[in-house]
């Protein structure tokens, strides 16, 4: 009668919802993983599960007087986790064919992220072969059972949800010693763990989600800055959204791809929500692109209205970039302003009472925003991204990263970056992280100040920006940054070297695609390796294509939710092309990589970024590794040309003055390297031609180095 009466009382306080296939008990040997959010946990598997399971409790928690009392009515096992024989008796209560509920982070979160996740666990299911049944509980934390008091609101009685995902088994490892095959063991069940926080979010639109995190935090609840230095709270951007959504379908029909040319600032994500609420599809327009680059996305996306800031664009100096695409209409925000009438006035306060009813119906599944490509290697190619893949890789990077809402992230790349609009955008709306936008990452005296006075503690940037800031900061700017993150392209190691001695500070570097949405791998404190660019994401599969002449690692592929829905291209405007891909679902990244045993991800270099060089197989970004050794100091990149004998040759830009053949030479032989990766041809420059995203401009390069004189 106790178990009926306490499903019932649960339900009705907490409105719980469970959810997946209850039947995947059905093995004698059952072992029970869930997340840890609350001293509610051990009850609601215990009243909703359709199993009795035994509880494995730590000694601590079941000599407390209330747990030991509410301990008599529950099946459990306590253990001492220091005592060599715990895993024993766990292992002898798993083979008696009663299935065991255990909690592998062994404590509650107090991030709302997955805390250390201890081996034992995984231990017992290698050693037993039982059916490990992953289990998500979600909102337990919120409540005032969980930890998170001052990281997040917490609520009388939020409601809760309880996901049973399908049932797997860790083998035990094949390695050599104990120690290797009980470690490997339990970052396998810690991979389960994460997929299983990635694969039970709910399915939702971006605005949605916004609406979701808004009534977790509140409408009062500061989220936003820019260098305006005024604060938006949820309240003044569902404000702000609601009215653009309003305003800007007078310009535009649901399902069409709008033109957004604005600065990081409060009131793009207001627009970006607006347009998405309104089922129109924001295209982020990189407007250092130049004429070309941009006639050639308004062309692939089939542009025809662009709602630009009349003051970013004669600040920037943009009007003749927009004179590049006349046939486009272009509506200035300034302007929309003027049209908000009485009406509007009276749907705004309608709809701020009721604000999910001002949304049109869209899926999950439905175009929600286009990226654009870099062009470092042709022309731009629209990226096409649904509200379920950009939200996916949001809960990717969560379920890795600690980020709370106790941090503060200062986001200087543009929107129109992928890296700018997830991290900087998309992951601050819906998990209440803070953020900082600025509009200008090349400002690298201004940004270190900044992330010093406004506390910062979560910093964005390529390589090339993040060396920059070390240059110019004082030692004492970053001291609260608690992650450096690096990513769009290879972190140099002089950058790497640069920070850790300046400021004590490890920078993690990433991988990433804008088709991807974009994060594919990242290290991160629980998981670093120097060298790599950290494990793969959770959901995310990998494949890697023999390349013939390449002889460590393949080319690769990627499978996950957040890959894109397809591209526009120059000469299919508005056509939503499939993307290249060994088969359908999979992604082509045109990247060399290699795995480590351990699932570390080593980026090689791009397929197209090799030369064929006398037969041989050359990775141009291994000629400019070899460069940096030889003059660490400096900069540099590699380009081919043309040649009549060898088929290609390379051409070494630098910025170092006094960088010979004669000193490569010397360094490819202290690193092993042929001589073939040598470059006969060397020139120097001031500075390397960079996009606005920060990365190398490789076309310029190709066109630099083929009119060289032979």
């Amino acid at each position: 009668m106790l178990k009926p009466f306490l499903r019932l009382l649960l339900k009705t306080l907490f409105r719980v919802e469970v959810q997946g296939d209850r039947n995947v008990f059905g093995d004698p040997r059952t072992l029970i993983v869930a997340n840890h959010e609350s001293f509610l946990d051990g009850l609601l598997l215990g009243v909703f599960l359709p199993v009795d399971a035994v509880f494995v409790v730590h000694t601590q928690i079941a000599s407390r007087p209330l747990f030991r009392f509410l301990l008599r009515f529950v099946p459990h096992l306590a253990v001492d986790s220091s005592s060599p024989l715990a895993i024993k008796q766990i292992v002898r209560l798993v083979e008696s064919g009663r299935p065991v509920a255990i909690f592998p982070e062994g404590r509650i979160t107090r991030t709302g992220s997955l805390m250390k996740v201890y081996d034992g666990a995984a231990l017992v299911a290698s050693r037993t072969g039982a059916t490990v049944v992953p289990v998500r509980i979600d909102g337990a934390a919120q409540s005032y059972f969980g930890r998170l008091a001052g990281v997040f609101p917490r609520r009388a009685f939020p409601r809760m949800r309880i996901a049973i995902r399908p049932p797997q088994r860790i083998p035990m490892p094949a390695l050599p010693s104990a120690r290797l095959r009980r470690r490997r063991a339990g970052e396998l069940m810690r991979h389960i763990l994460l997929d299983m926080l990635v694969t039970t979010r709910p399915p939702r639109t971006l605005y949605e989600a916004f609406l979701d995190a808004r009534a977790t935090f509140g409408t009062q609840y500061r989220l936003v800055e820019d260098i305006r230095l005024q604060e938006e709270t949820y309240g003044s951007l569902l404000k702000m959204a609601l009215a653009l959504a309003r305003l800007t379908a007078r310009l535009s029909a649901p399902g069409e791809t709008v033109g957004v040319l604005v600065p990081n600032a409060a009131p793009a994500l207001g627009l970006l929500l607006g347009l998405s609420l309104g089922r129109r599809v924001p295209a982020l327009l990189n407007y250092t692109a130049g004429p070309e680059g941009l006639r050639a996305a308004c062309q692939a996306a089939d542009i025809k209205t662009i709602v630009a800031s009349r003051t970013f664009v004669e600040k920037a100096h943009l009007g003749p970039l927009l004179a590049a695409v006349p046939e486009i209409r272009v509506h200035y925000l300034e302007d929309l302003k003027a049209g908000f009438g009485l009406a509007d006035r009276l749907w705004l306060l309608w709809h701020l009472a009721f604000p999910r009813r001002a949304a049109l119906p869209q899926a999950p599944e439905d175009a929600a925003a286009v990226l654009f490509t870099s062009g470092s290697e042709g022309k731009p190619k629209g990226v096409v991204h649904s509200h379920a893949s950009l939200l996916a890789n949001v809960a990717q990077i969560r379920a890795v990263a600690d980020f709370t809402p106790q941090d503060k992230f200062m986001m200087a790349l543009p929107l129109f970056h992928a890296f700018g609009l997830t991290c900087g955008a998309l992951l601050p709306l819906v998990s209440g992280c803070q953020v900082f936008l600025y509009p200008n990452p090349l400002h690298y005296r201004v940004i270190p100040e900044l992330v010093y006075d406004r506390n910062c503690t979560v910093l964005f940037g390529t390589s090339t920006f993040l060396g920059n800031y070390a240059k110019f900061a004082h030692p004492y700017d970053f001291g609260r940054l608690r992650y450096v993150i690096a990513g769009a392209e290879r972190l140099a190691e002089s950058v790497r070297e640069h920070w850790l001695d300046k400021f004590g500070i490890r920078i993690l570097e990433g991988y990433g695609v804008t088709e991807c949405a974009p994060v594919v791998a990242v290290n991160v404190p629980m998981a670093c390796r120097n060298g790599s660019v950290g494990q793969l994401l959770p959901g995310i599969d990998y494949e890697l294509e023999p390349v013939p002449g390449i002889v460590e690692g393949g080319a690769l592929h990627l499978k996950g939710p957040n890959l894109l829905k397809g591209y526009l291209l120059f000469d299919q405007p508005g056509v939503i092309q499939p993307p290249p891909a060994i088969r359908p679902g999979w992604y082509a990244t045109g990247d060399i990589a290699s795995v480590d045993a351990d699932g570390f991800l080593y980026i090689r270099g791009r397929l197209k970024r090799f030369a064929k060089i006398a037969g041989e197989m050359i990775s141009l970004e291994a000629v400019e590794g070899l460069a940096a050794s030889a003059a660490p100091d400096f900069i540099h990149a590699a380009a081919t040309r043309s040649d009549a004998a060898r088929g290609e040759a390379l051409v070494l830009f630098t910025t170092a003055p006094e960088l010979g053949r004669e000193r490569l030479l010397a360094t490819a032989r202290a690193l092993g390297l042929p001589e073939l990766a040598v470059p006969r041809v060397i020139r120097r420059i001031d500075a390397l031609p960079l996009l606005g995203t920060g990365k190398t401009d490789y076309q310029s390069l190709k066109r630099m180095a083929e009119e060289i004189p032979a």
